[in-house]
């Protein structure tokens, strides 16, 4: 057992921030349209309290339907890829993204900053959590009676999974950033806790930072199914 413990302690640790292009290949589309809108509603209608409070059966009907589209898509092989990286680095993703597909493709670390489509909570008690696959509705109540809603940070609320962002990446030896525009606050501000000097590879097609950004930054223009696998076999090779 001791030797297992000192093999552990000698990984490197690898942390990998992801947003919505590392699942748009599986076929979710990102939530934004580029004229702003999510899927044709204002932004505050489908994702804040005040939107929720006006009309929650348009709330409800919207992540009903990223639910039901879940249930039909895969993990890409950015996904993975990610999976492989565990032989030889302690992997922790912090994910943007609201779906399952890094725990279905097997990441066995997955901290979600916005929430998770298939869990819904409390109204009144954040802290009381349940897994839920189906169409979520006005009616269904949790063990006190009280309506359930999606388990989703919406605008305007605490990002109380921040901290322990935070400290993964102030521990990180090699950070990934994966198709993320880096322009979402808080998410966006996680990558100035690392450690100055260590490696920061930035995958997406299309890039949003320079390599002047960061100390030691490499920019992969490539979508995250192409460029995740190759950058992963580069560094379990070295």
């Amino acid at each position: 057992m001791k030797g297992i413990k000192i093999e552990l302690e000698m990984r490197k640790r690898a942390v990998i921030l992801t947003g919505a292009g590392m699942s748009a290949e599986s076929g979710l589309k990102t939530f934004r349209d580029a004229n702003g809108l999510w899927e044709g509603h204002d932004i505050m209608e489908v994702a804040s309290p005040q939107g929720f409070a006006r009309n929650p059966e348009l709330v409800f009907e919207f992540y009903n339907q990223r639910r039901r589209q879940l249930h039909s898509v895969a993990p890409n092989a950015g996904h993975k890829a990610l999976v492989d990286l565990e032989r030889e680095f302690e992997v922790n993703i912090v994910t943007q993204n609201v779906d399952n597909l890094h725990e279905k493709a097997g990441s066995t670390n997955v901290l979600h900053l916005h929430g998770e489509l298939f869990k819904v909570r409390s109204t009144e008690n954040e802290n009381l959590i349940l897994d839920w696959t189906k169409d979520l509705n006005l009616g269904d109540v949790d063990e006190n009676g009280i309506q359930l809603r999606p388990h989703i940070v919406w605008f305007g609320e605490m990002v109380p999974m921040l901290e322990p962002a935070i400290e993964l990446i102030m521990k990180a030896d090699v950070v990934l950033i994966i198709g993320t525009s880096m322009q979402v606050y808080p998410a966006a501000s996680l990558v100035n806790y690392a450690k100055p000097g260590i490696p920061i590879y930035f995958i997406d097609p299309k890039p949003s930072v320079h390599e002047s950004d960061f100390q030691n930054l490499t920019i992969i223009p490539k979508t995250a199914a192409i460029g995740v696998p190759e950058l992963v076999a580069e560094l379990l090779q070295n």
